[in-house]
């Protein structure tokens, strides 16, 4: 390998990068890291004035972003999404499930209406949305998919089993996927993210998050740009023969 090589290991240049809930969190810091390495950005999340902040912070770098309004467990909206990334950007290159809804319930709570908020969000609306993309991930020389799960499908996760249960479900599917779509060229990985500090995390009481970033080994929660490094490594060309993997990224949770 020569530097030219080396460099453009990482590189996404010309590529087009779609992420779901890219307006806050670990998806806006996604967002800008793609942009900066070259993506051409599609921001959807539920609020069209936060996916344009996010958008508007890429163009003052110097990057190429567009603001797509779209709730995860609308699949009108995600048609919607492809359509107008295809219509604006030609193609999609990079798809990124990151969209979450952390609704929870004790069990024996549960109602029929939360459980389908829950799962059309966090399973249903990724599932459809890498088949709405798929006609197009097909004519891509460099297509990968990157899911958001958690550490939370590997754990004892007591209140908030529908989201775990979900983001185990979204494991089952990369796996799946990574099998079926490999003879396409088109590569699915996931990350799990443990304790991030984020307004998911935020929304807990203060004991509650210290004790989520006591649980891990480095004792701490994790920033939303330490996930970037990884997104980018699955993205990219680097990861060129990783398919159907899953990393956690969680300052060592799930090992304990």
């Amino acid at each position: 390998m020569d530097k030219q090589g080396f460099e453009e290991l990482f590189s996404l240049e010309g590529r087009v990068a779609v992420v779901t809930g890219g307006s806050r969190g670990i998806g806006r810091a996604m967002c800008q890291g793609f942009a900066l390495a070259g993506a051409k950005v599609v921001v959807a999340s539920r609020k069209l004035e936060a996916c344009e902040s996010t958008v508007q912070e890429i163009r003052n770098s110097g990057g190429d972003a567009l603001a797509v309004a779209t709730n995860t467990g609308d699949l009108a909206q995600l048609e919607s999404l492809v359509s107008k990334t295809v219509d604006t950007y030609g193609g999609i290159d990079v798809l990124v499930n990151n969209a979450a809804n952390a609704l929870a319930f004790p069990f024996g709570d549960i109602t029929p209406e939360g459980w389908e908020k829950s799962l059309n969000v966090n399973l249903r609306g990724p599932v459809f949305l890498i088949q709405y993309a798929l006609p197009h991930l097909e004519k891509s020389d460099a297509a990968s998919v990157i899911n958001i799960s958690s550490a939370g499908a590997f754990l004892f996760s007591a209140y908030t089993h529908m989201y775990s249960a979900a983001k185990a479900g979204l494991l089952a599917y990369t796996r799946a996927l990574a099998a079926e779509l490999a003879p396409k060229k088109i590569r699915v990985n996931a990350i799990a993210p443990g304790t991030i500090d984020t307004d998911m995390v935020r929304n807990n009481p203060p004991k509650v998050q210290e004790m989520m970033a006591k649980a891990a080994l480095m004792r701490r929660a994790g920033t939303p740009d330490e996930i970037v490094g990884l997104a980018l490594y699955l993205a990219s060309d680097a990861s060129s023969f990783v398919t159907g993997t899953t990393i956690n990224i969680d300052g060592g949770l799930v090992q304990r």
